[in-house]
């Protein structure tokens, strides 16, 4: 598999303070990781610094063999990669085309992404404010993938959502994964859901990788992820 994300010793933190330390991170076109970890575990910092929207302190990151600058998140979105925050950071007083509309720069379609959502369909008039938890996801991720996104970045998919909407969206983004080709790194607080999903995992701890394997290894073996959690 060709390698669409490829993070070396990377290390990045706040206001001269570290927070996270030599993390490696290679995810395949088309494959899943689930970056998981405790709160304060330095999960979003690692998404921020991909992004180019934190400096890096060390390490280097490259997409499709690209390498990229520290902080510079235009040219990390130009090159592919983008990030779906846990805010979701809609347009709120805009509807759902609207929302989708301003983020196309690509080949795909708006209605590609409502093949994809289809409850955003019948929603496409209604403004992104108004919107169910659930639909607001499904918007902010499909308007990430209007971008064309080589390495798509979801940190915290099942903030603010029920349990039983974080399972119906997660095979969602499995789909995306394998009809995109797009490389996902997933940060989910919902580890069982995450591993469920995921082709790999990666779990920090502390701001630095404590487990890496195989997701459906460690969902049978819940004794090699309990480093991350308790020490």
């Amino acid at each position: 598999m060709t390698a669409a994300l490829v993070c070396e010793g990377l290390a990045a933190g706040y206001a001269g303070a570290p927070v996270v330390r030599g993390i490696d991170l290679t995810v395949a076109e088309g494959e899943i990781l689930a970056l998981l970890g405790p709160n304060g575990a330095g999960k979003t910092t690692t998404l921020l610094t991909l992004a180019g929207l934190l400096d890096r302190r060390a390490g280097a990151v490259s997409v499709g063999g690209v390498p990229l600058k520290s902080g510079r998140p235009r040219q990390a979105v130009r090159r592919g990669m983008v990030l779906v925050p846990d805010d979701r950071a809609l347009f709120t007083t805009l509807t759902t085309r609207e929302n989708l509309r301003l983020a196309g720069r690509s080949k795909i379609k708006i209605d590609e992404v409502f093949d994809l959502f289809p409850a955003l369909a019948g929603r496409s008039s209604v403004a992104a404010g108004v919107l169910s938890g659930g639909e607001q996801q499904m918007l902010a991720i499909g308007r990430a993938l209007m971008q064309d996104p080589t390495v798509l970045l979801i940190d915290e998919l099942s903030m603010g959502l029920a349990p039983v909407i974080v399972e119906a969206l997660l095979p969602l983004i499995r789909r995306v994964a394998d009809e995109t080709r797009a490389a996902v790194v997933l940060v989910e607080q919902h580890v069982h859901l995450a591993l469920e999903t995921a082709d790999r995992a990666v779990f920090l701890a502390h701001g630095e990788e404590v487990v890496n394997g195989d997701a459906a290894d460690l969902l049978a073996h819940p004794d090699k992820t309990q480093a991350a959690y308790f020490g």
